[in-house]
């Protein structure tokens, strides 16, 4: 039996198909893989090409000729036309040549010589908050007090010469001696105001220095500047360093 049973198991053994070793195919047209293959290596392709030339793309804004000061008209004339591309700047937060510009629109803020104009700068003339006041100088106006230039305003009492000559013991004198002392030295009246307009003498008034520069006065701080204005003193204007010039 043992006999029989070994030969049984030879015998089943060799039966057994032999095995076949898988050939490598060749994939054809129709391989979902080699589909998906060609499909993503189109999309980069198109993909590529839109984002250069969305890149290259350029759209025409508005952009000021020279400064634009708060309550100005903003006409077609104040402005100039420059093509910008597409992702350097946030295009849409600037007047668009492609549009009509706003009817009667008015500058909120000063937008500087050659800088593209925001749509938040424009807006309707009784949103500004700032009216224009005119200062007569005794003395030329430095250089930098040019348009759109910031610049503080100081007052100086007519008889704050002889005040200034001698020195004011506080300890000396009263409350009230040392609160008329510190009234007749010069002190600021406004500070940071935009320059709308400067008038300087030409020929031979050039001399006299007599030049007018208009500020543009935040309403709060009108009453101070009307009444120094019309008080026995001098207004002087004094430029901000940097901001103009």
């Amino acid at each position: 039996m043992l006999g029989t049973t070994g030969d049984q198991m030879n015998t089943s053994v060799l039966d057994l198909p032999a095995p076949v070793a898988p050939r490598l195919r060749r994939p054809g047209w129709r391989d979902p893989r080699l589909l998906a293959g060609v499909a993503m290596v189109a999309a980069s392709v198109v993909l590529g090409s839109w984002a250069v030339r969305t890149a290259q793309r350029t759209v025409p804004v508005y952009v000021a000729r020279d400064a634009i000061v708060a309550g100005q008209r903003v006409e077609a004339g104040a402005l100039a036309v420059v093509d910008v591309r597409l992702g350097s700047v946030d295009v849409g937060r600037y007047l668009s040549a492609e549009e009509p510009l706003p009817t009667d629109g008015t500058a909120l803020r000063t937008v500087g010589a050659g800088e593209l104009v925001p749509r938040a700068a424009i807006g309707d003339a009784a949103d500004v908050d700032v009216r224009p006041v005119a200062i007569g100088l005794v003395r030329p106006p430095a250089k930098a007090v040019t348009v759109g230039a910031l610049v503080d305003l100081w007052f100086t009492p007519s008889d704050s010469a002889g005040a200034g000559d001698e020195p004011v013991d506080d300890a000396a004198v009263d409350a009230a001696d040392a609160e008329a002392a510190d009234s007749a030295r010069p002190h600021p009246l406004a500070t940071g105001l935009t320059v709308a307009e400067v008038t300087r003498p030409d020929g031979g008034f050039a001399a006299t220095g007599a030049a007018t520069v208009q500020v543009l006065v935040p309403t709060d701080a009108l009453p101070g500047v009307l009444a120094a204005l019309s008080a026995d003193g001098t207004v002087d204007v004094v430029p901000l360093p940097g901001s103009g010039g």
